[in-house]
């Protein structure tokens, strides 16, 4: 009886323990980091985010295409090897033919018109 109690005080341990743990996911992205670059931005902010939840989610952050080549992103999303990823989608365009529409050119020629359009009312 005794074994049976210190056994469940372990796995009462154990269980309380794998509550705790920290989930770490790796972003990967091309752009300057620490630079003001606003895609980096993006992605500092989704971390700071979990971060400031509590949760127990980081996520860190591999800029400057310093942990994967721009154009090796989706593979290594697609096979485990990273978790988060900002790139442009036509870089994966070859995998997957659709993501080419986004590279439709003249739909909005500048920064300004899509902010007019962004903010504009929606019939």
């Amino acid at each position: 009886m005794k074994f049976y109690a210190i056994l469940a005080g372990v796995a009462a341990i154990a269980i309380s323990g794998a509550c705790n743990a920290e989930t770490t996911l790796k972003a990967s992205h091309q752009f300057p980091g620490g630079k003001h670059d606003v895609r980096d931005d993006m992605v500092q902010m989704i971390a700071q985010e979990a971060k400031d939840a509590n949760v127990g989610l980081n996520i860190q952050v591999y800029p400057g295409a310093s942990l994967f080549k721009p154009k090796e992103q989706w593979n290594a999303m697609v096979n485990g090897q990273l978790d988060i990823t900002l790139l442009p989608l036509d870089y994966a365009s070859g995998k997957v033919p659709v993501f080419s529409a986004t590279l439709m050119p003249g739909l909005i020629r500048s920064q300004e018109r899509a902010k007019s359009i962004n903010d504009s009312p929606v019939p």
